[in-house]
């Protein structure tokens, strides 16, 4: 009998070891988790990085969360920063946080909102959250707009400011003559908008900049890194089906919608209007009722207007 019972604890010793063995970091990790969490490693933001404080999302430099918001922060931040992967920790203290983290990386509404406020060059095409009940939370990013990418954006940038803006030329001025020039010389791709076949990458500033074709994304996307070179604070807000700019001037927010400023004619003429070019909120509802409705953005993620 005692042999036997000295069997069975050499049996479970043996077992134990082999466990630990092959599951030796998980269980570190718990370990360590449970008396203090790792501080996350925070790396310098690219030369796109706002580091701007809004009333929905703000600027974070601890990256520790204690509540929901803080979250929405450390999302916001870790885009803003255009980092490719950030890990961050939760802390014992909230409970909470692991469900809160699966609700908000499950929310692909919520996250192209907090998108929206940092540059397009900072964007994301997708992310991706990592977590388990240790507490470990890794965000993967991977962007709209490669190095290659935004390179040749950056030179046609600088081509339509050099051509089209002098230093005489008020904020103002600058941002209509480049909004012109934009419309001008780009037409509505109405294949993409209606989810059809499109020769053109009209959902990218690519496709608008360097073939001549562009939808909402685009154009929106190309006005805000516009108004970003101007130094200029601005958003991208969106509806259901739609999205467009809004520009902070003198702590005032304003909209401007170049895609509905490019209408598509019957007949297949360019136009150029400024219906919706620095206009009011007030203004912005008005034309929305006469129209197409489709300026309803929810005023619970965008806190100015």
């Amino acid at each position: 009998m005692i042999k036997i019972k000295k069997l069975i604890s050499f049996l479970v010793i043996v077992l134990v070891a082999v466990y630990v063995y092959f599951n030796y970091k998980p269980v570190l990790k718990r370990i360590m988790m449970f008396f203090e969490p790792p501080k996350p490693v925070i790396k310098e933001g690219n030369s796109y990085t706002k580091n701007r404080d809004y009333l929905f999302v703000k600027h974070t430099d601890t990256y520790v969360p204690y509540k929901y918001n803080d979250l929405l922060d450390i999302y916001y931040s870790a885009l803003d920063q255009g980092w490719e992967e950030f890990t961050f920790y939760c802390p014992k203290e909230y409970e909470s946080c692991i469900d809160d983290v699966g609700a908000i990386s499950n929310d692909d509404i919520l996250l192209s909102i907090i998108n929206n406020y940092v540059h397009p060059f900072n964007s994301y095409s997708e992310i991706k959250t990592v977590y388990d009940d240790t507490g470990e939370v890794t965000i993967k990013i991977n962007h709209i707009y490669n190095y290659e990418d935004i390179e040749k954006i950056n030179y046609k940038i600088d081509d339509l400011f050099n051509i089209n803006t002098n230093s005489y030329m008020s904020d103002r001025d600058k941002i209509l003559k480049l909004h012109d020039y934009i419309i001008n010389n780009t037409i509505y791709d109405v294949e993409r908008a209606d989810n059809k076949d499109s020769a053109y990458d009209s959902a990218r500033m690519n496709g608008l900049l360097f073939e001549g074709y562009g939808i909402c994304s685009a154009y929106a996307d190309i006005m805000a890194t516009i108004l970003f070179r101007l130094g200029i604070d601005n958003i991208k807000v969106t509806s259901k089906n739609h999205v467009w700019n809004a520009i902070n001037i003198n702590d005032s927010w304003l909209h401007l919608d170049a895609t509905w400023d490019d209408p598509v004619t019957s007949s297949g003429t360019q136009t150029l209007s400024h219906d919706y070019f620095l206009i009011s909120t007030d203004r912005l509802r008005e034309l929305d009722k006469e129209e197409h409705g489709e300026h309803d953005f929810n005023n619970q993620y965008y806190l100015y207007f």
